[in-house]
């Protein structure tokens, strides 16, 4: 009986080690736009994954703006956040990775920031 458990168990192991390794090496393309009617929208987004993080930033005069990123390994996410300038207006931001659902949030008015996470 001991052994049928052990080798139970050596089997789950087996099986939660291969799951790692796959997520691991699976890469995940990370698409984030920003839409709107709002002017000099500043625009930061970061990835992050096994190698570290990677952040940007811009400042876009005019909307649409769109940024395909792909990414890799056990830890993935990151994050987009848009400032609106003193002029106001409206903007929306959107992250969607591989086709899946978008995570979106909507800033409007001076100075108002909005921010896309939990990717």
């Amino acid at each position: 009986m001991l052994l049928i458990l052990v080798l139970l168990a050596a089997g789950g192991c087996v099986a939660a080690i291969a799951g790692i390794s796959n997520e691991v090496s699976k890469e995940v393309t990370v698409e984030y736009a920003v839409t709107g009617d709002a002017r000099d929208v500043t625009i930061a987004y970061s990835s992050w994954n096994d190698d570290g993080i990677s952040s940007r930033s811009e400042t876009v005069e005019k909307l649409p703006w769109r940024k395909t990123l792909k990414t890799k390994g056990f830890l993935k996410g990151g994050s987009l956040l848009i400032s609106l300038s003193g002029s106001g207006g409206t903007a929306t931001c959107s992250v969607t990775v591989d086709n899946d659902s978008p995570k979106t949030a909507t800033a409007s008015g001076p100075s108002a920031a909005a921010t896309c996470s939990g990717f």
